[in-house]
């Protein structure tokens, strides 16, 4: 499975004419989802699978190919992801309200399509915090590294280049605090981007993590 984010005209037949694209490509659309609208253009998810040695580059040349159609980013996606799923990450964390924010870690890699996320504990002063809760593929941060993700008490986005933690890549990374002493910062290898709609989904849920 793959995930693909295309930039692309706001009006009647666009996303149509994408999916015709993706489909004489050979590609077979599992979930569509539009992630933003402003000033006439569309940003929508597509998660696609593709036949067996295709490589994803024939997908992104046939949207492409498009007037004013641009494909932001492409990568491997696991299957079974839901696209819907902040429904299902807040049901979670009502179910367990003295865990929401822990759950809401969990879910987020999954929520935000990202590869990590990450709880803080904010400290007083200058010290950088502490790692409480992490996902699975989360990056072993140094007082150091977790600088970098800082400040903690606002939500921001933030790009790190490669090495920024040891033996990372370059990463993008939303962070939102969830009360007066914790924040989760959540981050993409590589990208794509955090774009203005994601972040205040977060911010959404970030206030219902308390």
């Amino acid at each position: 499975m793959f995930l693909m984010r295309v930039s692309l005209p706001d009006r009647p037949g666009s996303l149509g004419a994408v999916a015709a694209a993706l489909g004489t490509a050979g590609a077979d659309i599992s979930s569509i989802e539009i992630v933003q609208k402003s000033d006439g253009i569309a940003v929508d998810d597509f998660i696609l699978a593709l036949p067996q040695g295709q490589l994803p580059e024939s997908v992104v040349v046939a949207c492409q190919g498009l007037p004013n159609v641009r494909v932001e980013w492409i990568s491997r996606y696991p299957g079974g992801a839901n696209l819907q799923s902040d429904l299902e990450a807040l049901e979670r964390m009502m179910a367990d309200p003295a865990h929401a924010a822990e759950t809401l870690v969990a879910q987020a890699p999954v929520v935000f399509r990202a590869q990590w996320a990450i709880l803080v504990e904010r400290c007083v002063g200058s010290a950088p915090g502490a790692v409480t809760f992490s996902t699975p593929h989360a990056p072993d941060l140094s007082p150091e590294s977790l600088s970098h993700l800082q400040p903690f008490d606002d939500t921001h986005v933030t790009d790190l280049e490669p090495g920024w933690a040891p033996g990372w890549q370059d990463s993008t990374v939303v962070v939102a605090p969830l009360t007066d002493d914790r924040a989760i910062a959540i981050g993409r290898i590589g990208g794509p981007a955090f774009l203005g709609s994601e972040v205040a989904r977060l911010r959404l849920l970030a206030t219902l993590a308390h």
